[in-house]
């Protein structure tokens, strides 16, 4: 493994979808967060949570300790501005920082990972070893978050094990 690389399994985080009402802007859903929503592949930060832009209207809602009725309080808090599902089981999200990480990623994924073209924020819905991933930059480091459905967890962790181990 190349030196400083570190691959982490994120444990316990809150993960839910927001899909936002027909004629509701990512302005207002934002609002009841208290923050601004980016309406396309970008990472909103907000008071509590991460919004991590996936497509029109659509954002992972990431919580880093989220308790047992996260995804109900959120739909509390969106009612009548969008549909929340709970995804905390469903996801497996990986960090992936430090010296060799955007390396890693270029031998999976068909995107430029460049400094001037992906930088902290970005997002990015793609493939990697024929699993369907969400990656977002979190860091300058850098340092990427990795989502994949829980059941491929196994197998994306393997690819990315023997491509880091390639290094």
């Amino acid at each position: 493994m190349a030196d400083g690389l570190t691959v982490t399994r994120c444990e316990g985080l809150g993960i839910a979808t927001v899909m936002g009402r027909k004629g509701v802007t990512a302005q207002e859903i934002g609002s009841a967060f208290g923050g601004a929503l980016v309406d396309g592949p970008a990472v909103s930060p907000l008071d509590v949570y991460q919004a991590v832009g996936t497509g029109p209207a659509t954002w992972l809602l990431i919580s880093e300790a989220a308790d047992a009725d996260f995804a109900g309080l959120l739909a509390g808090q969106l009612s009548g501005l969008a549909s929340v599902s709970d995804q905390s089981s469903g996801y497996e999200v990986f960090e992936l920082a430090g010296p060799g990480a955007r390396t890693v990623l270029q031998r999976g994924a068909a995107i430029d990972f460049h400094p001037d073209c992906f930088r902290t924020g970005s997002v990015a819905t793609t493939v990697i070893a024929h699993i369907g991933v969400v990656i977002w930059q979190v860091s300058e480091v850098p340092a990427y978050r990795i989502a994949c459905l829980r059941s491929y967890g196994n197998s994306f962790d393997h690819w990315l094990q023997s491509t880091v181990a390639s290094l």
